[in-house]
């Protein structure tokens, strides 16, 4: 049999249990955040294989939340990748201003050196997975490459990933007939498959036509915009940054655009606090909480730049949007 470990919150008393999780969470992955609803009474078995410098932990626990924060980062990182495999339930995960929601057999990248929020869930029944861990070193590709995958999430059900997918279940299933000194030989046979599905997974977007890899590209920045007007650091330096081209680049992209990247930023929140002036439910909001909201967070800067799009300040097209409503 495979050296192996088992942990169960149910050898220990209740109040216990959900510390105990996030200590052993902690020394199988990385210092993690750990939230649950289910806190005071947590169920959650873990099982750890050794697979030589590879470790592959099938788990099932109640739904949880945790999150991998730059201040644990700077604590801990053990530069390592964690590859997700929800076989019931969910993964729901938030990063670099995304957000992402992956069912069974998805096999889901994260990066110990990367912050990080995921949600695994099953509603009220257990969550089931298989996490691995893989220290970087061993993944022979690209660093840039690998920054690619973060957070993104490959099919299961077919080609090399649902190989993968087959590998480690069955593995998980019956580790009764390998012994010891097997560990890491399936290791390095796992690591294979990984690179495998990566390399293939990589290779697949190059060859899509550049046409719609600008068009994806373009999308992806109009939503992370759009999820983050109310950061006032939202600058083309910034959304460049966030999605790994130069500056320059970013402003190539809009060239067939109406208008820079600024001024569509500018609009986009000057809109959104020109719908809020004239909301109703709004009115005892006080204005400059409305400017800040949308990434404004000095009035006078909001106030030039309301009158300059509308002809007049934010006082007085709240008065007059609000009495053309009562009178409506």
């Amino acid at each position: 049999m495979l050296c192996e470990a088992v942990f169960r919150t149910e050898d220990l008393p209740g109040a216990d249990r959900f510390d105990f999780w996030r200590e052993q969470v902690g020394r199988t992955h990385a210092p993690l955040d750990l939230r649950s609803e289910y806190a005071a009474d947590y169920r959650a078995h873990q099982r750890v294989l050794a697979l030589g410098a590879v470790h592959m932990w099938p788990t099932t626990h109640q739904s949880l939340t945790y999150r991998r924060t730059p201040r644990l980062i700077r604590q801990s990182d053990p530069e390592s990748f964690h590859i997700g495999i929800p076989l019931k339930g969910t993964n729901r995960s938030a990063f670099d201003d995304q957000k992402e929601v992956y069912g069974a057999h998805y096999i889901q990248l994260f990066d110990s050196s990367r912050p990080v929020e995921v949600t695994c869930s099953n509603g009220a029944e257990p969550f089931q997975g298989i996490g691995i861990e893989v220290p970087k070193a061993l993944l022979h590709l690209p660093h840039d490459s690998m920054d690619r995958m973060f957070g993104q999430a490959v099919c299961g059900s077919d080609g090399i990933g649902a190989l993968l997918v087959q590998f480690v279940t069955r593995l998980a299933a019956d580790t009764s007939s390998y012994q010891p000194c097997d560990g890491p030989r399936l290791g390095t046979v796992l690591v294979d498959l990984l690179s495998a599905l990566f390399e293939h997974t990589l290779d697949a977007d190059r060859v899509l036509p550049p046409e719609t890899r600008t068009r994806t590209l373009v999308h992806r920045i109009r939503a992370h915009v759009q999820r983050n007007l109310h950061d006032p650091q939202l600058t083309p330096v910034s959304i460049a940054a966030a999605h790994h081209i130069s500056t320059s680049y970013l402003h190539r992209l809009f060239q067939g655009e109406d208008e820079t990247v600024a001024a569509w930023i500018r609009r986009q929140r000057l809109e959104r606090a020109c719908r809020d002036l004239a909301d109703p439910a709004m009115c005892a909001t006080p204005i400059h909480s409305i400017a800040a909201r949308w990434g404004f967070p000095r009035a006078a800067d909001f106030t030039r730049a309301f009158r300059g799009a509308y002809g007049l300040p934010p006082k007085d097209f709240r008065r007059q949007a609000l009495r053309a409503a009562t009178v409506n």
